[in-house]
């Protein structure tokens, strides 16, 4: 199965192909500029490994939370590129896609979310492949941050970098370890999505769709 995974819910781009499990991804560090920089980078991943888009099985996007805009991206060019191709759509959370990324059973993950609060959700690795949410994916302020049972949880995530002295407090000896520069990326996306895939849990391109959580992107003048 070949799946193409994007990711653009941070200041960084990244893209993956998983050709039969195996993955061959590409990440920038974008800014604000991943509108002009994800489609070069798709046709540059494809001509590197030699596949063409029509080869495609599928298409992976991480659905966020994260940058309003970034996930608008990566969400618009997946449903674009499926419509055209006619190819299913997998959305991936990206605080899961995160987890994946930390080689543990029990972790809680913490992404900035700016406006002083943190997208936050607890996983644990139920088998060697799936993700059991224990904590269901939220928006809170680092101290209000949702707590978890047990002395063997690990911490991943932009939060913990941001918010380390806060989140290890309100855990205390809950946490044994904490992952810094810890980020969604399209390779963890391609992971999870093949699963997903696999699984025929996939949705028409049509019906593709950000996961917000936040419903507005900034504080109004008389909230600061």
């Amino acid at each position: 199965m070949k799946i193409l995974a994007l990711e653009t819910s941070t200041e960084f781009c990244s893209i993956a192909l998983s050709i039969n499990e195996h993955i061959h991804d590409k990440e920038i560090l974008a800014g604000n500029r991943h509108s002009e920089m994800l489609l070069p980078m798709i046709q540059e991943l494809l001509t590197e490994v030699g596949l063409t888009l029509h080869q495609l099985d599928g298409i992976a996007f991480g659905a966020g939370p994260g940058s309003f805009t970034g996930l608008r991206i990566a969400c618009g060019v997946a449903q674009g590129l499926a419509y055209a191709l006619d190819l299913p759509v997998v959305g991936i959370n990206t605080l899961e896609a995160a987890a994946q990324s930390v080689k543990a059973q029990k972790i809680i993950v913490a992404l900035d979310a700016r406006m002083g609060e943190i997208y936050h959700a607890a996983y644990d690795k139920a088998t060697d492949q799936s993700w059991q949410i224990i904590s269901l994916p939220t928006l809170c302020l680092p101290q209000h941050a949702p707590l978890c049972d047990g002395k063997e949880w690990q911490g991943c995530g932009s939060g913990f970098d941001l918010y380390h002295e806060i989140l290890s407090t309100r855990y205390g000896n809950n946490l044994q370890t904490i992952y810094y520069a810890i980020r969604p990326r399209a390779k963890e996306i391609a992971q999870l999505a093949l699963l997903q895939f696999c699984n025929g849990q996939t949705t028409d391109a049509t019906k593709a769709s950000p996961i917000y959580i936040r419903n507005k992107v900034a504080l109004k003048e008389n909230e600061r």
